[in-house]
């Protein structure tokens, strides 16, 4: 049994790659696919794809950038990876919120990837070049993938051996002295494949406070990012194969004044094993290491000077996981999955604080571990025009070892010496739906759904800065629980047209949220002395974020030429009572009410262009609603044009308006914003 060698002469850009993936392969010829079971069908839920040669041609080269294709999908902040700080990138859909962690499950071939201690999203480690697809199924639920799909599920899958090419690379400069470089090589042999790849980025960066408020405090903010990754996978048996990958990233950034520099770096492995038989089967494992370092700035009033205010100099984190399902034959028009899952996270921050004429006097550490054990069924049936689905699961989670050591630097008794009670309990969630293929043209669907996520560690145990700003942790937090239904149509009126419209309604309970409990200048609880100019916020559950809407989704590709758009409207509102009862009725800080993107592109011959067209309306900095982030609309531009034998040359523009795009508000009102105007020219290789 062999792998053919034909499959290594396929490439993306050639047009013989479409008819090669069509093509039955011989019964005799084992093909190692690098991917896990197929994903079960969602035809009764909200679901959005992005593929291979559109990630290709998003502008930015940027994950995060390209999944606001699927519109409600947001970061907590608009910035990306090379200007936002890294705590601010989690992941949220159909405006329920958010903070640093994210409320959607982000999987990258079945390995969850948020961070261990955080939750927040590694953005530089994911090379777009990388992925083969991107999925997004909007709504809560989703057991198959495990907890952590409040809102949602994004599941990445790397690039297949018939969608690389045996050698690529390429290379851009751009704005403000950008370069860009990417490589990759494939190898396929027998009856398996290997991929290395390899990405860098490196820019001196734009001034993220906007003119107006500006100091000579201010600056650039430069970058620089660079992963790797290697991958195989190999035939043990005609229906069976394993996938080895191992990754791993570095990402140094920088805020825009002197100690705001900040550092992320890690590596990931991973084994997994397909059974593709009349039994499928799958068994993953996965380990994750993460290491963080940040340094946090007070300016004061005039923006001349800026002092040192919080070293967070060294955050360790890991996380181990495994995973197995099962796929029995039930019959005709019946898919089932039956599985179980397993991760253990464990963290802690190290932190030097309270500065005195410029030096730290004090140190902290603090942190836990917490684990989850999960078994999942998931199940479809097609009976006739109707499709029923159904799935759930029941999670065992644990949080074990809080503890916060606080002590002087020049040594003696411990300021703070606290042991958190470890606690323990069980979540059960599920979905249900249904889908009738009303004719060939239309199709009505319905779920409805219950998801949940346990706080992070980082929520439960650490006090942070961000400017004059202080939030203190609470060790006190409940896991979140979002309850959930929806409805819809999907048009397919002409071949090549889809229209897909979907109203929903969402109730996220015990919402984690940053609670504003009082101003400066004073001592607080958890934070110590917050100045006049700053505001000191508590994590709190929040009793719900209610949140209801519609999504418009539509595509079009009758030849070379295709559009696509994608619209979300939600309006969601916070119930508050308590100590946050000053929320109640508000809107959740940073939660647009439309989010709008709207790409037109052409692919012919190896010549490609795409223009996109990108709206976020006004959101809220802030949980009170009192300071407020103008509405952005931003266009960007990509074009390609082969000269020979597998070159091409690559124009790119980013934000050619050259938008302001507000990302946030700190101290006396000063306004942060996102990337300006950039563009970009390079140069690839397809092999």
């Amino acid at each position: 049994m062999k792998l053919s060698h034909s499959i290594a002469a396929l490439a993306v850009c050639a047009p013989a790659a479409a008819a090669a993936q069509e093509a039955t392969p011989p019964a005799n010829e084992v093909v190692v696919t690098g991917r896990g079971l197929e994903t079960p069908a969602e035809a009764t839920v909200a679901v959005v794809e992005i593929d291979r040669e559109r990630i290709l041609s998003e502008a930015s080269h940027r994950l995060e950038t390209l999944l606001a294709d699927a519109a409600g999908l947001q970061q907590f902040r608009r910035a990306d990876s090379r200007s936002a700080h890294p705590t601010a990138q989690g992941l949220s859909l159909r405006g329920v919120g958010g903070n640093a962690s994210s409320r959607a499950l982000l999987i990258l071939d079945g390995v969850p990837q948020a961070d261990p201690f955080g939750g927040w999203v590694a953005f530089p480690a994911y090379a777009t070049e990388r992925l083969g697809r991107i999925r997004v199924t909007r709504g809560g639920g989703s057991g198959f993938w495990g907890s952590g799909a409040l809102a949602g599920t994004v599941e990445l899958e790397s690039a297949t051996p018939d969608q690389l090419s045996p050698l690529t690379g390429s290379i851009a400069y751009g704005s403000r002295d950008s370069v860009e470089a990417n490589g990759s090589a494939t190898l396929v042999r027998g009856s398996g494949f290997a991929t290395v790849s390899g990405a860098y980025a490196r820019g001196d960066g734009f001034v993220p406070t906007v003119a107006e408020d500006r100091g000579p405090a201010d600056r650039a903010a430069p970058y620089e990012q660079a992963s790797g990754a290697i991958r195989a996978g190999i035939a043990l048996a005609p229906e069976t194969e394993v996938q080895v990958n191992v990754s791993a990233f570095t990402d140094r950034r920088e805020r825009g004044t002197a100690f705001t520099d900040n550092s992320s770096e890690g590596a990931d492995a991973s084994v997994r094993l397909v059974g593709r038989g009349r039994w499928g089967w799958s068994a993953l494992g996965y380990v994750q290491t993460r290491a963080f370092a940040s340094s946090f700035a007070s300016i004061d009033a005039t923006r001349t000077t800026a002092t040192q205010s919080l070293d967070q100099y060294n955050v360790p984190a890991t996380g181990i996981g495994a995973r197995f399902e099962v796929a029995p034959p039930v019959g005709k028009g019946v898919s089932l999955r039956l599985g179980g899952d397993v991760r253990a996270l464990e963290g802690r921050t190290q932190e030097r604080y309270t500065f005195v004429a410029g030096s730290p006097t004090r140190r902290r550490e603090t942190g836990g571990r917490t684990q989850t054990l999960g078994l999942f069924a998931d199940g479809s049936a097609q009976l006739g025009d109707l499709t029923l689905s159904l799935g759930g699961r029941v999670d065992w989670w644990r949080i074990e070892d809080g503890h916060l050591d606080e002590r002087a630097l020049t040594g003696g008794a411990a300021l703070t010496d606290t042991r958190f009670a470890d606690r323990d309990g069980s979540e059960a969630t599920g979905r249900a739906g249904i889908a009738w293929q009303a004719s060939d043209a239309i199709a009505l669907r319905a779920a409805a759904y219950r998801g949940w996520r346990l706080p992070t560690l980082n929520e439960l145990y650490r006090p942070f800065r961000v400017g004059p700003d202080a939030t203190a942790a609470n060790p006190d937090l409940a896991p979140e629980q979002l309850t959930g239904a929806e409805g819809g149509v999907t048009l397919t009126p002409l071949p090549g047209m889809q229209l897909s419209g979907t109203f929903f309604w969402n109730r996220l309970e015990d919402a984690i949220a940053n609670v504003t409990e009082g101003r400066g200048p004073g001592n607080f609880p958890g934070v110590g002395f917050v100045s006049a100019a700053g505001v000191y916020r508590v994590r709190r559950n929040l009793d719900a974020i209610e949140s209801k809407g519609f999504e418009l989704d539509a595509s079009y590709r009758p030849g070379p030429v295709g559009a696509r758009v994608s619209w979300s409207h939600t309006d969601p509102l916070v119930e508050a009572s308590g100590s946050a009862a000053a929320l109640d009725g508000l809107r959740p800080a940073q939660t647009p009410r439309d989010l709008v993107s709207a790409t037109v592109d052409w692919r012919q011959g190896g010549w490609g262009a795409a223009l996109t067209l990108r709206h976020a309306a006004r959101q809220f900095e802030d949980d009170a609603n009192e300071e407020a982030l103008a509405p952005a609309t931003t266009v960007d531009a990509f074009f390609a044009a082969p000269i020979r034998a597998g070159f091409s040359v690559e124009l790119r523009g980013e934000n050619l308006l050259n938008e302001r795009v507000e990302t946030g508000i700190s101290g006396a009102d000063v306004i942060e914003r996102a990337s300006p105007r950039t563009l970009w020219v390079g140069l690839r290789y397809r092999g």
